[in-house]
């Protein structure tokens, strides 16, 4: 009778091992029995990157990249994208399921009215370089906060970390527009609390001397399904950042500021600045197979096609491909708009593409929308950093109640030298003498 365990035979020794089987994994600290002598360490693996190791359990985001899915707490994301706000999605990732009416409004309530920042913070900001990236502002806000919030080192306190939840979700879209008008020498705009979370941002971001902010109506649909779409992604470089910080028990602005940090780097939350780079050095529709071609060759990468977890269309891409129709209609179209449209056409029919199944993903229309917005570059990740603070609250406070969870502590497989006695300084080959030393003068 078949049963839920790996046999292992390890032939140095002659031995067999019967590793338990769950959930389709096995448990790394199994494989410690294995050793080839009384006195050795034990098998450990190597995985550089994670790419195959499991590092929590986790009942927050689920993905099936053959088959393109993306549920947040067991609901598909068109769904969510398609029939729910920001706010309410960010609701359920964090707690767990949809609120009620009656829930609903307090969340609401208390976002709304967590959207001010101390005075102090401000001229924190001040401090920056006047051409400062907005993200690399942000990194040190976001870590300032904890000396703001002494009480959030209070992580085991449930009230506690609830309030943090509603400060970090609510002054992330302050903290990131103040860091785009001081980037670029504009007053503050302070928050209004008669928009939504999506107008507010706008607000903050775009108002001038009008007395009060108006967002286009699609505009601040496109902002809200793009939040919704960018709010958890699994264990991600910035999610395992949060994580492991957040493993040594520290408060959550700080593991925050770590999350930040990784979403800083080209290869995570500036993908999709990569995608308008692409899309300007093509230039026009006529240079796209010329494009496709030095591609297929090994001279240039096609930027914004293939994920890592996705084997076939992400799905957040197919919803924000129709959300950016509605934007351009709205802002005008854009001479990449109809590179963009070309390159995806002709990459989605060429055996090339499609045996190494390299779809567009969500960056490959994203970077179009910000820049049709009238977003800079810099603050792409920037818009990323925000929704996804949600998720990175979420994987926080799992991590937090997990009672299987330890500080992080990876193991290495070392490669250097071996052991070596020490020798003096003037004892060494090469040595320099007194008489080698320049003089004074």
């Amino acid at each position: 009778m078949p049963k839920d365990t790996l046999t292992i035979r390890d032939n140095r020794t002659g031995k067999t091992y019967e590793i338990p089987i769950q959930d389709e994994s096995i448990r790394a600290m199994d494989l410690r029995q294995i050793k080839s002598a009384e006195g050795d360490f034990g098998i450990v693996t190597y995985d550089p990157a994670l790419l195959n190791t499991a590092v929590c359990r986790s009942s927050i985001t689920f993905i099936d990249g053959d088959k393109s899915v993306l549920n947040y707490r067991g609901y598909p994301i068109e769904q969510l994208a398609e029939q729910s706000n920001f706010l309410e999605v960010a609701y359920l990732i964090v707690n767990g399921n949809l609120p009620s009416p009656k829930q609903y409004m307090k969340w609401e309530s208390e976002i709304t009215h967590h959207t001010m920042v101390h005075e102090n913070v401000k001229k924190f900001m001040d401090g920056f370089w006047h051409d400062a990236h907005p993200m690399g502002i942000l990194v040190g806000t976001v870590g300032a906060l904890s000396t703001f919030y002494p009480g959030a080192k209070d992580i085991f306190n449930p009230d506690c970390r609830r309030r943090q939840s509603h400060r970090l979700i609510a002054k992330m879209p302050t903290l990131a527009a103040f860091a785009y008008r001081h980037s670029c020498g504009m007053p503050y705009a302070y928050p209004d609390n008669d928009l939504s979370y999506a107008g507010n941002f706008l607000n903050m971001m775009f108002k001038m001397t009008e007395v009060k902010y108006k967002p286009d109506p699609v505009l601040e649909k496109a902002i809200d399904v793009l939040f919704i779409l960018h709010a958890d992604h699994e264990q991600n470089c910035s999610t395992s950042a949060m994580r492991v910080v957040g493993s040594s028990q520290v408060d959550p602005f700080s593991a925050m500021a770590a999350a930040v940090a990784a979403l800083y780097g080209p290869l995570h939350g500036g993908a999709n600045e990569e995608v308008l780079k692409m899309l300007g050095e093509i230039g026009s529709v006529s240079k796209v197979p010329e494009f496709i071609k030095k591609v297929k060759n090994g001279e240039g990468r096609l930027m914004g096609f293939g994920h890592r977890v996705y084997k076939s269309y992400d799905p957040r891409a197919r919803i924000i491909k129709h959300m950016a129709e509605q934007v351009f209609d709205v802002q005008g179209s854009s001479p990449m708009l109809e590179v963009a449209r070309e390159l995806e056409r002709i990459a989605l029919q060429d055996d090339y593409f499609v045996t190494r199944r390299l779809y567009p993903n969500i960056d490959f229309y994203s970077g179009l929308i910000y820049q049709s917005m009238g977003f800079p570059t810099s603050m792409y990740p920037v818009l990323f950093a925000i929704p996804r603070t949600a998720g990175w609250i979420a994987q926080w406070e799992e991590l937090i109640l997990d009672p299987e969870q330890k500080i992080s502590r990876p193991r290495q497989l070392y490669s250097g030298a071996a052991r070596r006695e020490y020798v003096p300084l003037a004892q060494r080959a090469g040595a320099r003498t007194p008489a080698d030393s320049p003089r004074p003068g």
